[in-house]
């Protein structure tokens, strides 16, 4: 069940590569490599990369992911949302370009707005529905006239009139177990991307008690729990470090589930 997100600060990387952003693929491909038999996906932030004029790199490691860990998908959290013939553009950068296996989307333009990305069978959409921050609050938990909450019609859509191609799931934050028990309920077997664990402080055994179904997978995401857990000081040995939060978070998801 466990993702690492690839989130590369250089500000944080260890003192060989401190503050040099040509080390975004180097940092991150040791991840990898001390974790690929620990996870169910990678998700890298694209901007992250873009940031530091890195989307070479990141094209070069997702590659990387594709020819180390064969069988583990890449989700690209970008969370684009435009309208139609911008969204074919988004769609062929993180299908074409970057060969990703799953996207982020917001999906508040509505359903013409993901049709695009649909065009590429086999390929992931992951919506937006109940994120981890406080904002979220603002607009998601809002009521509607019939007097459901915004997120909880969006999951309704995503697991009925939508999902026509089955490629969609969705993104609920690991910090609300009670919202995402309520999306499971209106979405029982989408694929559910859970980021909110970790350093956000999401509760693991609450996310899966509220979240996994035998028939409804979920896919929580660690991101800086997991990259800089031997980052400080010099830095060595910061890839067995990773891999050791990786695997102790790992094993605790699969506690939970028991």
């Amino acid at each position: 069940m466990l993702c690492v997100g690839l989130d590369p600060e250089p500000a944080r990387f260890p003192a060989l590569w401190r503050d040099d952003p040509a080390r975004l693929f180097d940092f991150c491909a040791a991840i990898v490599e001390a974790t690929r038999d620990q996870v169910c996906a990678y998700k890298p932030q694209i901007a992250y990369f873009a940031a530091h004029r890195g989307e070479d790199q990141l094209e070069r490691l997702i590659a990387h992911i594709h020819a180390t860990a064969p069988g583990v998908p890449v989700i690209l959290d970008a969370k684009r949302g435009d309208i139609g013939a911008t969204a074919e553009q988004y769609a062929r950068e993180a299908f074409e370009r970057y060969r990703a296996d799953a996207v982020t989307l917001s999906p508040f333009m509505g359903l013409d707005s993901i049709e695009p990305y649909m065009a590429y069978p086999g390929k992931s959409l992951i919506l937006l529905c109940r994120t981890s921050n406080p904002g979220g609050d603002d607009l998601q938990a809002q009521r509607l006239e019939g007097g459901e909450r915004l997120y909880e019609r969006v999951a309704r859509l995503a697991a009925g009139p939508w999902n026509r191609t089955g490629q969609l799931g969705l993104v609920v934050g690991g910090t609300y177990p009670a919202e995402l028990s309520r999306v499971r309920a209106l979405a029982p077997t989408l694929p559910l991307l859970i980021p909110g664990i970790g350093a956000q402080g999401g509760d693991i055994a609450a996310t899966v008690q509220a979240g996994w179904r035998p028939d409804g997978p979920i896919v929580v995401s660690s991101s800086r729990a997991v990259l800089y857990a031997g980052t400080a000081g010099d830095g060595a040995g910061f890839a067995e470090a990773a891999r050791a939060v990786a695997a102790a978070t790992r094993a605790a998801l699969q506690n939970a589930r028991r």
